[in-house]
């Protein structure tokens, strides 16, 4: 018997505050929720040696979660040199350089990082991305990417720019046209 619980608190309310009992759950059910990492209810495991009053083990599943990051950062590029250096290893390696050209100082920049950063999780190896913060680099560099507006986040292949998206809309939006340019050019 297994028994399915979103957090630690919600299972010890269930099993000492309320009068009725716990439903099982199916085997078939049970799998499914340790594999998405939820925290799972089960008589004689040994993956979490914590035992409650009733003499149960707590088991939190920790397959596929680890293997694979929820968000890769993205590497800052802060010269001409440097963004030489990028693109030519990407042309190397066949791989598809994402440029997220940005400003501290801008709300929807900073909105944009981390839901690239998971995005970059999606994608990597297959695509790199990388940040470049206009106020802290030369302006030969910023008008070799071309920026007029930001955030502006480009995709570049074969030393080449092939395509943009100006983030001027919602943060998903963004993040969806990302990913279209993405499989375009994959």
């Amino acid at each position: 018997m297994a028994v399915l619980a979103p957090n630690c608190c919600v299972l010890h309310r269930e099993l000492f505050h309320r009068e009725q009992s716990v439903h099982p759950l199916s085997g078939r059910c049970a799998s499914a929720a340790a594999n998405a990492g939820a925290v799972v209810l089960a008589p004689g495991s040994r993956t979490w040696k914590k035992r409650t009053r009733v003499g149960v083990k707590l088991g939190a599943s920790r397959q596929d979660v680890s293997s694979r990051p929820m968000s890769v950062p993205m590497k800052a590029i802060t010269m001409v040199e440097e963004l030489d250096q990028v693109l030519e290893q990407a042309q190397e390696l066949s791989q598809v350089i994402i440029i997220d050209w940005m400003a501290a100082w801008c709300r929807k920049c900073i909105y944009l990082k981390p839901k690239l950063e998971k995005l970059a999780a999606e994608y990597d190896p297959r695509v790199r991305f990388y940040l470049v913060d206009v106020n802290k680099v030369s302006r030969e560099l910023v008008k070799r990417g071309n920026i007029t507006k930001m955030p502006t986040i480009q995709l570049w292949k074969d030393k080449e720019w092939k395509d943009e998206v100006v983030g001027g809309q919602k943060a998903w939006l963004v993040i969806d046209e990302v990913r279209e340019i993405i499989q375009k050019h994959i």
